[in-house]
């Protein structure tokens, strides 16, 4: 059975293995098909795509883009993007542009706390410059010994209403869908359990996905319980999306899933590769 694993992170974003460790780890773990989805950043895919062409493995060339929909954060994962578009890549730079601002803040709101030198730590793990993120800082506070390990990070810090967190106006979701469309690309939600919503909320999310243009959404992913599953195929279901699968993996023993080692989508869901195969 053919092994897809369509969202995860190298270098290039937040992820701790360049593009071909990446590719060379998921084809280890018998992934067939891999998507990298690096946030707001397409220039690992060459090295990806180059890698994989030599494990005999397909590339699925992907991007995770940050949206702001309605005052909160949700992404939208790309696939089968052509990277080069210029309007993909104009709308990525913008979305790029606010992280070093947005950084400054989370630093001075964490020295606020008492915890100092946030802004050099994160970036030391940044290998991306124009890419730092909450990861980047939630490995520096495991560095410092504030929090065991990076999930708990996001449980204390850094999320919307605990420490450490500061607001950002990203793409609408509107601009981000166009981006993808305009590439060639099949937008999907992703993760959209990590999302806290009501089932009325995340409705309305998804209304206005399908009606921008929304393809798909993450059914079997990383963050996903066994019981949440069944619920987002359902939804796929009810809204016509097709279902994607993706670890999002950032990187080995940080929490989440392993390239790869994913359930099964449930038989009722329309595979999300079916939109380009």
């Amino acid at each position: 059975m053919t092994v897809y694993d369509l969202h995860c992170h190298s270098t290039a974003s937040d992820g701790v293995l360049s593009p071909r460790a990446l590719v060379e780890r998921a084809r280890d773990m018998g992934v067939a098909v891999l998507a990298l989805t690096d946030h707001d950043e397409v220039r690992g895919l060459d090295e990806a795509a180059e890698a994989a062409h030599g494990a005999g493995m397909r590339l699925i060339a992907g991007v995770e883009i940050s949206v702001t929909w309605r005052t909160h954060t949700v992404h939208v994962v790309g696939l089968d993007v052509d990277p080069a578009h210029p309007r993909l890549l104009a709308g990525l730079a913008a979305n790029r542009g606010g992280r070093a601002e947005r950084a400054r803040r989370i630093a001075d709101e964490l020295a606020r706390m008492g915890i100092a030198g946030a802004l050099e730590g994160a970036y030391a793990y940044a290998g991306n410059h124009d890419l730092i993120g909450r990861t980047h800082f939630a490995r520096f506070l495991v560095e410092r010994g504030v929090v065991k390990d990076v999930k708990t990070v996001f449980k204390k810090f850094l999320v919307k209403g605990k420490p450490g967190y500061v607001a950002h106006a990203w793409a609408t979701l509107g601009e981000a869908l166009g981006w993808i469309d305009a590439a060639g690309g099949v937008a999907v939600l992703a993760h959209p359990g990590r999302y806290a919503f009501g089932p009325a909320r995340m409705r309305q999310l998804l209304e206005e996905f399908r009606a921008l243009g929304g393809i798909g959404i993450e059914v079997v992913t990383g963050s996903h319980t066994a019981e949440q599953v069944p619920v987002y195929a359902d939804l796929a279901a009810e809204f016509g999306l097709l279902a994607s699968v993706g670890s999002d993996f950032h990187a080995p023993g940080e929490g989440g899933r392993e390239l790869g080692r994913l359930a099964r989508l449930p038989a009722h869901c329309r595979p999300v590769w079916h939109a380009w195969t």
